[in-house]
């Protein structure tokens, strides 16, 4: 059960989902807000900062790609998951729902103790900060504000590839395993897929460039 009455936000444009989730996540003692598409989500995120977004793809009016992207951009809701909610498979969807700032990725159809206990582990995990600043060279990452300095110049990364950046930099030149990455930043209830990992890496070199990560194929990653 929830004891903070965490606050959740859920954004599909199918009645019988909104029912089924904000009935279950209220058993669980979580305050619950819904929304049938984009626009109206944003809306409810400006008025009551949820603490979690689980988003639908495919909705009218503005589809939760592009919804995440407009909360991405708003630095008041750095500290907002946001997990897409989806019926596709293509890896063009969740590609793009990385790239737009998303946490993670649950298919329908939905199993509601499965994602009860995610829930639980996203909430979990975004009230954790040991470690408020990691100093190398000239690269500083500061946890308290979510930003990595680079020379001075601040880089912003989406929530997720910033704790997957921590992780690596805890330690540098230690080599995490695949499976270890998997199990610190999405937890052991989660089953993720092969490419997730991969595609996170990948848009952390978009912004710090080569230099930072190193790649030992087949094993896993290490921060230089």
């Amino acid at each position: 059960m929830a004891t903070d009455k965490s606050k959740i936000l859920i954004v599909d444009d199918e009645d019988d989902i909104l029912e089924f989730l904000k009935y279950n996540f209220e058993q669980n003692d979580y305050k619950v807000y819904t929304a049938k598409n984009g626009l109206k989500a944003l809306n409810l995120v400006e008025k009551h900062h949820p603490d979690l977004v689980f988003l639908d793809v495919m909705m009218p009016k503005m589809d939760g790609i592009e919804t995440c992207r407009v909360i991405r951009n708003n630095d008041r809701f750095d500290d907002v998951i946001v997990v897409f909610l989806t019926a596709r498979n293509e890896d063009y969807t969740e590609i793009a729902g990385f790239e737009a700032g998303g946490d993670d990725f649950i298919t329908k159809p939905i199993r509601i103790r499965t994602l009860l206990a995610r829930t639980k582990a996203y909430l979990k995990r975004r009230k954790k900060n040991d470690m408020p600043e990691i100093t190398i060279g000239n690269f500083m990452l500061d946890t308290n504000k979510r930003v990595v300095l680079m020379d001075n110049k601040a880089i912003k990364l989406p929530r997720l590839q910033f704790r997957l950046l921590k992780l690596l930099a805890t330690q540098p030149e230690r080599v995490y395993t695949r499976e270890e990455i998997y199990h610190k930043i999405w937890g052991s209830e989660t089953v993720v897929g092969e490419r997730t990992l991969d595609v996170h890496i990948r848009n952390i070199r978009k912004h710090l460039g080569d230099q930072f990560i190193r790649t030992y194929k087949g094993v896993g990653y290490s921060f230089k």
